[in-house]
């Protein structure tokens, strides 16, 4: 039995639908009968019915005869399920099987292919026949097992808006996709073309910049200025006169490991689906500028056909209503041989680098493999007996790391549980743990602050290795430590200091670090990778102490050495 399920990601919140009541399935491998199909997709919805599924890349040249594909490959080219209803719930679905076993990836291109058809690229563009051509080729991997965990691995990893699932007897699509293809609203046609990259940043504060400089950058903004004219003018094909309008541009967008540039272009239209496929399909952000000639430049350098990938996966119901994705970030699988293919690519311009391309290809495959443990927001507090000291301060750091997490974040919420924990403590003093969950969910820990165990100075050592300075869990309070336990158990001391492969200081497992040199308290600045302290920040505002880079050999010169934290604020600390 086919089983379609639908998941949008926001800002901490999963929203899951479920396609219900299977009729019958629409599907075709042949080319001509691809507009037929979407005319009975059509009258389907306007009857009631929810129609959900996918249509290939191969289905371009049943939209215009001058696009240019590959036949089909094992998959049908249109494959839909015609379903009584669609049930939406912010209930998460099982997960409990376990994933896949994945064989290596293997690209289905060598990389001397791959730069000679970069090179070829090049060429059309001096030419004058392109401007940028969307080039892509498929990895393979041996897959046994089931898929659906995978998808949700594949989920939790992407965040995406636009996840889609559709397995069968014969396949499994996995789709984690950022982008939107097109969503129908009754006479309201809506895009939401993707083109422009940047990495993250460590902090909130960080990607700030990196938002600014994507937004910005002269390159990136050209290319999705390129995507969007592309975009109006498809539009145009079916839209009521004057009525398109780009109603946002360039846009950044957070995903977990990348800044994603998009920009929003709308329309009225009374276009029915095969028309309104015949003006957009295929997408203009995975093809190129012009569309036509792009194609044909694709369908020379690609030797294989892109299936799903760079298609699209959707629904349509009634009263118009319709939400088709850009199939990116899309893992097929042929359960009958157990091979699984996830297609990779990206815009080749003038200035493109092909060993870096190449590169960044193979590592888009990561994400299918990648373990991705859930872990909590954290604030470690002390209540004196009154209040809960720099608590605005705790609250701030919080909402920052939800905001770079993408952690659902109610400032009245955390404030309202904390207030009623704090009724009963009394005048007793607490050490206070608040917990922050990825859907918001709010946990509050509490006990008596037991007295300082150390009767004299703490006894640190130095970690016997370096910490990764682009760990980006150095810079959030959260509940994935490994990274400090693991250090912390190295030796017998009561803590130890870690450091960076620069040779800089950073911080305690525990504590951030104070050193006095030269006549100055100073501490490491938090671009060395260390957790930006509350109480550190208390006394960088006041003026009682001064950020400066801290070299493992400074410590033994050091004057004082310290450790600090708003729980025990300053603790005396001598090297071992």
């Amino acid at each position: 039995m086919p089983h379609v399920v639908f998941q949008q990601y926001r800002r901490g919140k999963s929203l899951w639908t479920r396609c219900d009541g299977l009729g019958r399935v629409i599907e075709t491998r042949d080319v001509r009968a691809v507009p037929a199909m979407l005319e009975q997709l059509w009258h389907e919805a306007a009857a009631g019915r929810v129609a959900a599924g996918f249509i290939c890349y191969e289905a371009a040249p049943a939209m215009d005869d001058a696009l240019a594909a590959h036949r089909p490959d094992w998959l049908p080219l249109l494959w839909f399920g015609i379903f009584d209803s669609a049930t939406t719930s912010s209930q998460h679905p099982a997960d409990d099987a376990q994933p896949p076993r994945i064989g290596p990836w293997q690209p289905g291109i060598s990389r001397e292919q791959y730069v000679r058809s970069v090179g070829r690229i090049k060429q059309y563009i001096a030419a004058g026949d392109t401007y940028q051509v969307n080039y892509t080729f498929p990895l393979h991997a041996r897959i046994e097992g089931l898929a659906w965990p995978l998808f949700l691995r594949m989920c939790r990893a992407q965040q995406a808006e636009y996840c889609a699932y559709i397995e069968t007897d014969e396949f499994a699509i996995c789709s984690a996709s950022p982008e939107l293809f097109f969503q129908l609203e009754g006479r309201r046609i809506i895009a939401r073309p993707m083109k422009g990259t940047s990495r993250r940043g460590r902090s909130a504060q960080e990607d700030l910049a990196l938002r600014v400089a994507l937004r910005n950058c002269q390159k990136n903004r050209a290319e999705n200025a390129m995507i969007v004219d592309m975009m109006r003018n498809d539009l145009g094909r079916i839209a009521v006169r004057r009525s398109v309008q780009v109603l946002s541009a360039f846009d950044v967008e957070i995903y977990p490991t990348v800044l994603q540039m998009t920009s929003t272009v709308a329309a009225e239209t009374d276009a029915s689906l095969v028309e309104i496929f015949r003006a957009l399909f295929p997408p203009a952000s995975i093809t190129g500028a012009p569309k036509v000639r792009t194609t044909q430049i694709i369908h020379q350098l690609e030797p294989f056909a892109r299936g799903v990938y760079t298609g699209c996966i959707g629904w349509l119901g009634p009263g118009r209503q319709a939400r088709f994705n850009v199939a990116i970030r899309t893992l097929a699988i042929d359960k009958r041989s157990s091979t699984g293919v996830y297609g990779v690519g990206s815009g080749i311009v003038w200035d493109s680098q092909a060993e870096g391309e190449y590169e960044e290809c193979l590592a888009k495959a990561r994400v299918l493999s990648a373990e991705c443990p859930s872990f909590q927001l954290l604030e470690t507090m002390l209540y004196d007996g009154r209040e809960v000291f720099l608590l605005e301060e705790h609250l701030q750091r919080l909402e920052q790391s939800a905001e770079y997490f993408g952690f659902a974040f109610d400032r009245e919420a955390v404030c309202a549980r904390l207030r009623a924990a704090m009724g009963d403590f009394g005048a007793t003093q607490q050490r206070v743990r608040l917990l922050l969950s990825h859907d918001g969910q709010i946990t509050v820990e509490a006990a008596p602050l037991e007295p300082d165990r150390h009767r004299g100075p703490l006894r640190l050592r130095l970690a016997a290795k370096p910490v990764d300075t682009e760990n980006v869990f150095l810079y959030h309070k959260t509940t994935r430590r490994e990274v400090y336990e693991s250090a912390k158990a190295e030796g017998d001391c009561d803590d130890v200091i870690l450091w960076n492969q620069r040779g800089e200081a950073t911080e305690t497992t525990i504590a951030n670090l104070v050193v006095e040199l030269d006549g100055q308290l100073v501490t490491p600045p938090v671009r060395c990778g260390l957790l930006p302290g509350v109480f550190r920040r208390h006394l960088l505002e006041t003026g009682q102490i001064a950020e400066r880079v801290v070299l493992v050999e400074d410590l033994r010169r050091a004057t004082r050495l310290l450790a600090v934290n708003s729980l025990r604020r300053w603790m005396p600390a001598v090297l071992l």
